[in-house]
């Protein structure tokens, strides 16, 4: 049984979150490059981003696109409680893509979202074991494709931010295009060390964090039981 938190104390010269150059991540590539930043000292752990995603794309109970769970973590400064988020990572070059054998799964050229084609998509569930981040909700019936989150396309088509970041209240999560210079986010990863989540996967994500204590072991961040949280 867990207390009221779930917590996770994780010792020093444990496998550590790898910081990522500036200069890689503001690389120009054709297109856009849709990305988010999280600034785990600002996010509250209020849960509005859940709420908010599960409301805006009609997801059914206990498969939300997005998640916060409470860790703490002993860095080298002694133990930090944060509130970390956690969702489909958006990869350079994402596992769940070669793992669908219907092609159902895949990225967008135009601006890097990975996409769920639902016409398309057997429900075979295998793209939820192949990503690290443990960022899609199966449907423990087979019946309904995975859930997973897709910045909420319908929104961007509007000229809107995706649900989580418009009712983030405290502004812990920064959207945009990483190849635009002027792009907040893309000021944001010059003026900050930026990490990447399971850097050995190969997956190259584009879901980035600011604020975690250093070390921390992105591990067991990623496989903490978010049912267990409460503030």
């Amino acid at each position: 049984m867990l207390d009221r938190r779930s917590l996770l104390k994780m010792a020093a010269g444990s496998a550590a979150l790898t910081l990522i150059p500036s200069a890689t991540l503001l690389a120009q590539t054709a297109g856009k490059r849709l990305a988010m930043v999280f600034d785990v000292r600002r996010c509250t752990g209020c849960l509005s981003c859940s709420v908010s995603c599960s409301i805006e794309n009609q997801v059914d109970p206990g498969r939300a696109r997005t998640r916060v769970t409470q860790a703490a973590i002993n860095g080298t400064h002694g133990v930090t409680t944060l509130s970390v988020p956690n969702q489909c990572n958006h990869c350079e070059q994402p596992s769940c893509v070669k793992v669908c054998p219907k092609q159902a799964t895949y990225k967008r050229e135009e601006d890097g979202i990975v996409v769920i084609d639902y016409d398309k998509c057997i429900h075979c569930q295998r793209c939820v074991k192949a990503c690290p981040y443990g960022a899609r909700r199966k449907d423990t019936k087979f019946k309904t494709p995975p859930e997973k989150c897709n910045f909420c396309i319908h929104r961007l088509q509007q000229g809107l931010l995706p649900a989580c970041v418009e009712t983030c209240i405290g502004e812990a999560r920064v959207f945009g295009d990483l190849n635009d210079a002027n792009s907040d986010i893309a000021k944001l990863v010059r003026d900050n060390p930026v990490y990447g989540m399971l850097p050995d996967s190969g997956n190259l994500p584009n879901i980035l964090y600011i604020g975690l204590p250093q070390p921390s072991d992105d591990k067991g961040i990623l496989t903490l039981n978010h049912l267990d949280w409460q503030r």
